[in-house]
């Protein structure tokens, strides 16, 4: 991958003059670059990765990982079928998987039940899926690279009788 890209994926807060510092290039190419990866669509987004864990206090809602196994479509192999599950808005993320299971989908919902009532009124009974499985994230230690770190809890003292 081209080392610009790389650097931004490792940290994408960095300015354009320290990119060009750290490859000794001149920031107008570096900006120029970053601008045609940006129009081109090879740069999608920036973004922050946050440790929820820290804010717990807010409404942070669960997310779940559902592995999907399903038929695919004549002609059309599992494109369209990821296509039509990908946009429902309870789906953040969406993958093609080798294995025991065809896709694999990262959920998210304001609740256990949220999340269910998807997968039981809006996934499962979608033509050509012949199976689901449901995996609710407990709790996050490293996502993107970076290891979390959690809030101390309560240390209670064992007592045994």
């Amino acid at each position: 991958m081209e080392e610009i890209l790389e650097i931004l994926e490792k940290d994408g807060r960095l300015s354009v003059e320290d990119i060009a510092r750290m490859l000794k290039k001149k920031p107008a190419s570096i900006k120029q670059a970053i601008k045609k990866y940006e129009k081109d669509g090879v740069i999608l987004k920036y973004k922050a990765v946050i440790n929820r864990e820290l804010i717990r206090d807010t409404d942070s809602g669960v997310r779940a990982l559902i592995e999907v196994n399903i038929t695919p479509q004549k002609d059309l192999g599992f494109d369209r079928i990821a296509e039509r599950i990908y946009s429902f808005p309870e789906v953040s993320s969406c993958y093609l998987i080798s294995g025991t299971y065809d896709l694999l989908l990262i959920v998210e919902g304001k609740d256990l039940h949220t999340v269910a009532s998807f997968v039981a009124e809006k996934l499962a009974p979608l033509e050509n899926i012949r199976g689901t499985t449901t995996h609710f994230l407990l709790k996050k230690y490293k996502e993107d690279g970076i290891i979390l770190k959690h809030r101390e809890e309560n240390k209670r003292i064992a007592i045994s009788y």
